[in-house]
């Protein structure tokens, strides 16, 4: 039933359906409607094909793709890339999976350290839909780009099967999102960008369901009179806002990875807890200047900016009282320091009443460091929608 629906507001006449002309005065304009941090993947493969299943937030026409080699040492060639609506796993609703082209041509090279941007697909894209973008590779080799804790299946196979729309040749799983780092569409809303680590990307939220906080907050805002419609997850796993490590550091990859995606009205900030609990000799100081350079380029670049409090952690190996330290006073800077354009306090939905340094039992998944699918929903409950509009 579910992919019939689907299949009725997409296809018409075995494409998608041709998006009726807009008001004059809609101004509609390019808005990311998904996104993943790019990092550094192991060793690219040859001849895969990758079916990626990605969730869409904001509703929009004229679907591009951004396709990444960022962290690969030579060029890499894209010879056939299609998008199209899941029905089920692998498999594609019928007369949905269409051809991207890039400057008019089927295949692309991407150089290294770049990315490339498709040419726009026409037709309609709707808001919370299971998009499948299939990519080949005939010569990927050296290091591969990608996102490694995708908390959603997708499917790779070997060979150009990328036109297909069964599921017959797309045997493999993957935990990963490979090369595709953004989808955008053409529509009159605005997106926020979360930037974080662990807890954004998703980890121990229901694989596959959707249910990190970002995914709750995109379920929230398609229901509320706001303009801001598009989600973008921009979290890594093990993530710092100073050092270097598990990806580049926040400060080191928020123009690739926020500042640059189109039509991004507001930052979400949450992120430091690896930074404190590393136990590197990093200050509160030091935490608070990197938030306010964070803040500084973001505003520089039209952007405002929502910081959110570091969470409860007690009971997690690393923690300690000196470390515990570190967060309460870069807690009092993003709550009280003036600085960020507003504020959502993750610590205060999140701590124990009983023992303020963990998390609650109800919303600890078992770690004392990361929410489970109920924190996730709480944490999303917990932002102030107007403050994302930015006003």
């Amino acid at each position: 039933m579910i992919a019939r629906l689907v299949a009725a507001l997409l296809v018409a006449g075995g494409a998608l359906q041709a998006a009726p002309a807009q008001a004059a005065d809609a101004r509609p304009s390019e808005v990311i409607t998904w996104g993943a941090s790019a990092d550094r993947m192991g060793d690219a493969v040859a001849g895969q094909g990758y079916r990626l299943v990605v969730h869409t937030s904001a509703a929009g026409t004229d679907l591009r793709i951004r396709l990444s080699n960022a962290f690969g040492d030579r060029p890499i060639t894209f010879d056939s890339a299609y998008a199209g609506i899941r029905k089920a796993g692998a498999e594609l609703v019928r007369g949905s999976n269409r051809r991207l082209t890039f400057d008019g041509a089927p295949s692309v090279t991407v150089p290294a350290g770049e990315t490339v941007l498709s040419d726009p697909l026409p037709g309609k894209v709707p808001a919370a839909t299971d998009l499948v973008v299939s990519i080949h590779s005939p010569d990927a080799a050296g290091p591969a780009t990608g996102h490694g804790m995708a908390m959603a299946t997708s499917y790779t196979t070997q060979g150009d099967h990328t036109a297909e729309e069964g599921a017959a040749n797309w045997t493999g799983t993957t935990g990963s999102w490979f090369y595709l780092d953004a989808v955008s569409v053409r529509t009159t809303s605005a997106a926020v960008v979360a930037l974080g680590d662990s807890i954004t990307d998703g980890w121990q939220s229901t694989t596959d369901l959707n249910r990190r906080w970002p995914d709750y907050l995109a379920r929230r805002l398609q229901q509320a009179d706001t303009d801001v419609k598009g989600v973008a997850n921009e979290g890594i796993s093990g993530n710092k806002v100073l050092a270097d490590g598990a990806g580049q550091s926040a400060l080191n990859r928020l123009q690739r990875d926020v500042l640059s995606q189109p039509g991004v009205r507001t930052v979400f900030l949450f992120e430091g807890v690896n930074d404190i609990k590393a136990h590197t000799g990093v200050t509160a100081q030091a935490m608070i200047d990197g938030y306010r350079e964070i803040i500084a380029r973001a505003h520089a670049a039209g952007k405002c900016v929502v910081g959110a409090t570091v969470g409860p952690f007690k009971g997690w190996s690393e923690w300690d009282p000196a470390a515990e330290a570190v967060r309460q006073e870069v807690n009092q800077f993003v709550r009280a320091g003036g600085e960020f354009d507003a504020v959502t306090d993750f610590d205060r939905i999140l701590r124990s009443p009983y023992d303020p340094e963990r998390i609650l039992p109800f919303f600890d998944n078992g770690d004392h460091l990361h929410p489970n699918d109920k924190g996730m929903q709480a944490m999303a409950d917990a932002v102030d929608l107007d403050s994302l509009d930015c006003a």
